[in-house]
């Protein structure tokens, strides 16, 4: 686990979510989540602890919009909700035990037509997971699937796949989505999603990596840290923009860090 100086040090959140409330109901707390940040982009995957299937899969850019109050938002490029225009924003506010208090509005999947209510959730900063490189250091990265897509008029079919680590956790998500895009008359494009169910990988270190989660029609391979990733932390890995090849398909490198 991290010490304190380097847990402060760190550009990278590791948290999961202790409570969830939709108010005005009482508080609750149905599964297994952790969220990784590394910068500004985020991998969050909530598994249902009575089934240990997916509760929520999400990745996209995190954006700090202020600081006091700390408002975050969230973009969703990849989401089994299939809520990808859904404005997802919270504010957060420190708690006399040290956890995170998020507040805001969002739809809520359970019931039917997913009304927007809303919330409050609670949230744990974890300490960073011992991986490979040992004691009080490890490397984090975010990569997003390249789709190598054209703006275009039309509908195509892609594969969006989000790879993320921190230290010795580490979160694959992928899933098929279409995109449709048209022109209107100002020449402005307009951009709509949908996307099928989400696959997914957690795994952890433990003298060795061992999946936690395998789950959906295409876990079993997506790419994984038991088999090894090629080149990882190596030249083009650290800096963000960059492309690298994992499996045969080509990824963007969003985000590195290295302590």
């Amino acid at each position: 686990m991290a010490n304190d100086d380097v847990f402060v040090s760190s550009s990278c959140r590791f948290s999961t979510r202790i409570s969830l409330r939709w108010l005005p109901e009482p508080a609750f707390e149905n599964t297994d989540t952790i969220v990784m940040s590394v910068k500004d982009w985020y991998l969050d995957l909530r598994m249902d602890k009575k089934t240990s299937t997916i509760d929520w899969a999400i990745a996209g850019q995190r954006l700090i919009e202020s600081q006091d109050p700390l408002r975050v938002s969230f973009t969703h490029e990849l989401d089994s909700h299939n809520e990808f225009e859904s404005v997802d924003c919270g504010t957060f506010v420190s708690l006399p035990n040290g956890d995170d208090l998020e507040t805001g509005s969002m739809p809520r999947s359970d019931l039917a037509g997913a009304p927007v209510t809303d919330y409050e959730e609670v949230w744990r900063e974890l300490p960073f997971k011992e991986g490979p490189e040992g004691s009080k250091k490890g490397m984090s990265w975010v990569l997003e699937s390249d789709t190598g897509l054209e703006e275009q008029e039309g509908e195509v079919t892609v594969v969006k796949s989000f790879l993320g680590r921190i230290w010795g956790t580490y979160l694959a998500l992928q899933q098929k989505q279409t995109i449709a895009r048209t022109k209107d008359a100002s020449g402005g494009w307009s951009v709509s999603k949908t996307g099928v169910d989400v696959s997914a990988r957690r795994e952890e270190w433990e003298s060795g990596w061992k999946a936690k989660y395998v789950i959906g029609d295409a876990g079993k391979d997506l790419p994984s840290m038991i088999s090894g990733l090629d080149g990882e932390g190596d030249g083009a890995w650290r800096i963000p923009g960059e492309k690298v090849i994992i499996n045969g398909q080509s990824y963007i490198v969003r985000a590195f860090e290295e302590l």
